[in-house]
């Protein structure tokens, strides 16, 4: 095989380049008829948003592997190419993702298909499950439905009429819970894993106690923390404990064991397992469980 010259090495090296560029950093709107809207998302919430209100007109991909702990994730080299493919890249904001912020500094040519959900959330820096209080689920369906309209006009009323159906289910479920915790005979319920569920606890008048302290997965809380949660499970008469669905129930059990009660899950919905992911689980079918468990673990008279 005759070897390039110097010169063809150079034009043909800056055609790869250029190839590469057009490739990684998609136009502002479809250019191709009945193509869907290519989306990228880094949760589990935002990426069933974006299923129920793009349906057949997107292809969303969850960065997340199912099961993977959401704050100690590292990106690999292949997550950054499925973003520069990507139409569409949906994240929720520095508390949730800190990896994000590290990853979108090799994507700032494309700042335009990079959507924070999370705008028009007021956020709490302890907690940045924001999607648990339905008022910012809303939010962000609002926010995905603007970004997938501005991406393909062409099914704008499409989009607009799905998120509509959508956040009437969420304002079902939420109303539901209203209901259900108003006849109760605990207001406060134990959640042995990191702190997941002040927005949903606020949002219904509940107390959540925790002995984490950090967001960190990796942390570990202290033992006087611990002390505390067990005590005020003994004043109230509490008789369960949640666990974290993702992570191991070691802690539940040393605070179930210390205080005779039960351990029932509690899921924060920003992932799933895998088992979970196959049989087609939803962030609706997820708060149904929770709401099922805090029922059960409050002893709620409301079915």
């Amino acid at each position: 095989m005759r070897r390039l010259g110097g010169a063809a090495r150079i034009v043909l090296a800056l055609l790869t380049l250029a190839s590469i560029y057009c490739n990684s950093f998609p136009a502002q709107a479809l250019s191709r008829e009945n193509s869907k809207v290519k989306v990228v998302a880094t949760l589990f919430p935002q990426f069933d948003f974006t299923r129920q209100i793009g349906k057949d007109k997107v292809e969303v991909v969850l960065v997340l592997p199912p099961g993977v702990e959401a704050h100690s994730f590292e990106p690999k080299p292949r997550d950054m190419a499925r973003i520069n493919e990507a139409d569409l890249f949906i994240y929720t904001g520095k508390y949730m993702e800190p990896w994000v912020e590290g990853l979108l500094k090799g994507i700032s040519n494309i700042s335009a298909n990079i959507i924070d959900v999370s705008k028009g959330v007021k956020l709490v820096a302890s907690d940045p499950h924001i999607w648990l209080d339905m008022d910012n689920a809303s939010m962000m369906v609002d926010n995905i439905t603007a970004a997938l309209i501005a991406k393909d006009p062409a099914n704008k009323d499409y989009y607009i009429d799905n998120a509509k159906e959508y956040k009437l289910k969420l304002k079902s479920i939420d109303d539901r819970c209203r209901n259900a915790f108003k006849d109760c005979k605990y207001d406060t319920f134990v959640y042995a894993g990191h702190p997941a569920f002040g927005y949903f606890a606020r949002r219904y008048g509940l107390t959540c106690l925790s002995p984490y302290k950090s967001l960190c997965p990796d942390s570990e809380p202290a033992p006087k923390s611990i002390m505390e949660v067990v005590d005020k499970m003994r004043e109230k008469g509490i008789r369960y404990v949640y666990y974290e669905e993702l992570l191991s129930p070691k802690l539940a059990r040393t605070i179930a064991a210390e205080t005779s009660s039960n351990m029932l899950p509690l899921n924060g919905a920003h992932n799933v397992s895998k088992a979970d992911m196959d049989k087609g689980v939803t962030f609706l079918s997820i708060l149904e469980e929770d709401l099922k468990n805090l029922k059960k673990g409050m002893e709620c008279k409301s079915k």
